[in-house]
């Protein structure tokens, strides 16, 4: 396409322009690479601290619990021993317990001293030697006073025998009575004795199992502990990761919106020489005009190839030659 003579010094100043602008490369490190990639919040790092800081620093609650709780079960266990200890002493008590008179009668016997017999016997056998000697001293008296054997002496010595019968019968209720009051006593205390050691072993292991109820709160005390911790320390976590994770999202925002002005710094002589071609083939007539833009989402050479080859279309349209050749991007 031949330009009129009024746009050939504009043609060619737009030549030099594109020349001088293409053969510059675009220094793409301006807007990409790392540094417009926001880094770790402080936040974040603070919370990734917490985080690994609190790995396994429930465990000390976790196994106190477990051995409280072994501890519990084992006193459990024990209590449960003692209170079968109480059994036997029961059992006993019950055998000392008669319900019926012939009972109670047998049970007394077996509580009898085997000494017993022997005791009345020499009793009863002392009583029998003092009677002998006041009997005699009787008769001596009667013999004295010469009535020994007469009606009145007779009568004497049978009272004498009469009453000394029923003393040694009294003597003899009596230590039998009182054997037999001994032997009841000595039962009732057996009995007392039972029934005393089996309430101590039944109290022991009442005793037993409130240690055990104390041993398996304090398992659930530690677990509560552990628990808690572990939420805390997560809620900790969670809030600081969270608002971390926000401004980094800002910063990641602020590097972005930077990238992007310094990309658009970067391509607007090329946008530039764009609109001023389009302009040139706009007043020649038969070129339509061209606007090159870069989409967003490629990458910043293929942009950078895509402006400039737009713009070097251009060049061939309106000086009817083929594309120059454009400096390194």
């Amino acid at each position: 396409m031949a330009l009129p003579d009024y746009l050939q010094d504009t043609a060619k100043d737009f030549a030099k322009q594109l020349t001088a602008t293409t053969s510059v490369p675009i220094d793409t490190t301006k807007f990409t690479g790392r540094q417009f990639v926001a880094g770790e919040d402080p936040l974040q790092t603070q919370a990734i601290g917490i985080a690994q800081q609190g790995v396994g620093s429930y465990q000390p609650f976790l196994t106190a619990a477990q051995q409280a709780g072994v501890s519990g079960a084992t006193t459990l266990g024990t209590a449960a021993t003692t209170l079968g200890g109480a059994q036997p002493f029961l059992t006993a008590a019950q055998g000392l317990a008669p319900t019926t008179g012939a009972q109670a009668t047998a049970l007394t016997q077996d509580f009898m001293s085997p000494f017993q017999q022997q005791v009345i016997d020499t009793t009863l056998a002392e009583f029998d030697r003092n009677r002998a000697v006041q009997e005699q001293r009787i008769r001596d008296q009667q013999a004295s006073l010469g009535v020994l054997g007469a009606g009145r002496a007779g009568v004497q010595l049978a009272e004498f025998q009469t009453g000394s019968d029923r003393d040694r019968a009294a003597l003899q209720a009596q230590l039998l009575s009182s054997g037999f009051g001994q032997a009841q006593q000595a039962a009732q205390q057996a009995l007392a004795n039972q029934l005393g050691l089996s309430g101590a072993q039944q109290q022991l292991s009442s005793a037993q199992q409130g240690l055990a109820g104390q041993q398996f709160g304090q398992a659930g005390f530690q677990t509560g502990l552990s628990n808690f911790l572990q939420s805390s320390r997560a809620a900790d976590i969670q809030a600081l990761g969270g608002l971390g994770s926000l401004r980094q999202g800002i910063s990641q925002a602020q590097l972005q919106a930077d990238a992007q002005a310094a990309r658009e710094a970067a391509f607007e002589p090329m946008q530039r020489l764009s609109q001023y071609g389009t302009g040139i083939t706009g007043l020649a007539g038969g070129v339509a005009g061209q606007q090159f833009q870069t989409p967003p989402e490629t990458s910043a050479l293929d942009k950078a190839i895509g402006t400039a080859l737009g713009v070097g279309g251009l060049y061939a349209k309106i000086f009817g030659k083929p594309q120059i050749q454009i400096g390194k991007i």
